[in-house]
């Protein structure tokens, strides 16, 4: 559940106004949280839920649908994202959106996501707002519209969140919404990357490779690439390996070729980019002698994300 606790308690807490709405034993329960005292968070937080304080309710909803101190529930989690929801909270606004996008507790239902998206997102919500104009973008839950998705794009961009700012660079590279204009996405691109975004680090680099709004420079896209390979992002492993494989960026090596295609097509979560990367692996396979891809094969059991 790691990927659900990430994703729906930072909606949470990337949005909260500390010093107004946290207090007393509501305040007790999130610093036992914070110290991993997850029974501890519940039992201060659910007295306040059932009297009606919508942040107890949203923290108590995540706690349900994470599992973490109170049995997991993904019914329990929507019952308490709703009620806190209801009364207006932004934070249970995102993440009922975010469990009706996923389809946890209920029916994937990308309309019922964008509705609470966008409630969420009216308050200044940024991960909501970057949601919507996800949503707006790829025609989910309502008909595609690039302006929609340029305006709520935009707002969570400019408040600093890089997934927003990710997906505007590849509006300005695709020219959805505005004018085709690669300078800008790579501004965008580096605004993302530089927080930490892996996608945004291999669409930068793949700026860099291709030369699209800069020069051409293969020794910044493999330092771009190897950011993003690290934190375990299947594209960038995959343009890894491709850039030892015909030594652009550093030097040929068909020993880091191959642990690079092994790690993308272990970890692609799309058919194309598995496919691809097993076929260059057997490509690269066949340049080397059975003792490389004997050690090859060990440091891809020895790899781990840093």
């Amino acid at each position: 559940m790691t990927w659900v606790r990430f994703a729906v308690v930072f909606g949470v807490w990337a949005f909260l106004p500390f010093a107004a709405a946290i207090a007393g034993p509501v305040e007790e329960g999130f610093a036992a949280y914070q110290r991993g005292k997850f029974e501890r968070a519940f039992e201060l937080w659910r007295p306040y839920a059932e009297q009606g304080n919508p942040l107890a309710q949203v923290f108590l909803g995540s706690l349900y649908l994470t599992g973490d101190g109170a049995p997991q529930s993904y019914a329990q989690a929507l019952l308490w994202y709703r009620k806190a929801a209801e009364k207006g909270n932004a934070a249970a606004q995102y993440n009922l959106g975010w469990v009706h996008e996923k389809g946890l507790g209920a029916p994937q239902d990308f309309a019922q996501a964008l509705n609470w998206y966008r409630k969420a997102a009216s308050q200044g919500h940024a991960l909501a707002q970057a949601k919507l104009g996800s949503l707006f973008r790829l025609g989910l839950g309502a008909p595609q519209d690039f302006d929609q998705a340029l305006i709520w794009t935009r707002k969570a961009a400019d408040q600093g969140d890089p997934g927003a700012q990710d997906d505007l660079g590849t509006m300005y590279r695709l020219g959805q919404g505005v004018t085709l204009d690669y300078g800008q996405a790579v501004e965008w691109y580096r605004k993302a990357a530089q927080q930490g975004s892996a996608r945004a680090r291999n669409d930068l680099g793949m700026m860099y490779r291709l030369g699209g709004g800069v020069p051409q420079d293969f020794a910044q896209a493999f330092v771009w690439f190897l950011m993003a390979a690290d934190q375990g992002a299947a594209a960038a492993q995959y343009n890894l390996g491709s850039m030892f494989a015909m030594g652009q960026g550093a030097p040929k090596d068909h020993a880091q070729a191959y642990l690079w295609f092994s790690l993308a097509a272990a970890n692609a979560s799309d058919d194309e980019t598995r496919q691809q990367a097993v076929k260059n692996l057997g490509l690269v396979a066949a340049e080397m002698t059975p003792a490389e891809i004997a050690e090859a094969k060990l440091r891809v059991e020895a790899w781990a994300p840093k």
